[in-house]
């Protein structure tokens, strides 16, 4: 496997209904009002009829001095189960949010496969791939955080 290709897997648990979660995940052009981190979202092409094949151009900022964009084109959807995405710039994979309801909590995981395009993290990352782990969890950590803040609901676990 190349030093550059990453997967990550992240899981939240909040109390708060699916719907309400589903929304505000798949409503990403909002996301820079409460997801700390997430510099920018910006629509370059709005979803069809059907609510995908949209793209979206996103920039992120965690505690490292650095930024990543990437543009993320929504090929999948099922509402309330799951969102499947292609991403290409900086970053190139796919990511998968899956959703699940049981006993008024929202079970939430997101699958990011992708590989890194700036030159100065695939020569380092044989060195600095535990960092940009790190890195991921951080930002996940506030989008759980900002999510439960936004729904005014209780973050069980990130």
């Amino acid at each position: 496997m190349e030093n550059n290709y990453y997967k990550f897997i992240t899981r939240w648990k909040i109390e708060a209904s699916i719907n309400d979660v589903w929304y505000a995940i798949y409503k990403s052009e909002e996301w820079p009002n409460w997801w700390k981190g997430v510099i920018q979202v910006k629509i370059i092409k709005e979803n069809d009829e059907q609510g995908i094949n949209g793209i979206r151009q996103y920039k992120w900022k965690s505690l490292l001095p650095y930024t990543l964009s990437f543009k993320m084109q929504l090929i999948e959807k099922r509402d309330f189960v799951f969102l499947k995405g292609i991403a290409v710039g900086e970053l190139e994979g796919d990511g998968t949010w899956y959703f699940k309801e049981e006993n008024a909590i929202t079970n939430i995981q997101y699958n990011w496969n992708v590989k890194t395009n700036k030159a100065w993290m695939n020569y380092f990352a044989i060195i600095l791939k535990p960092i940009f782990k790190f890195n991921h969890n951080i930002i996940m950590k506030w989008g759980a955080e900002g999510l439960a803040k936004k729904l005014n609901a209780k973050l069980i676990s990130v």
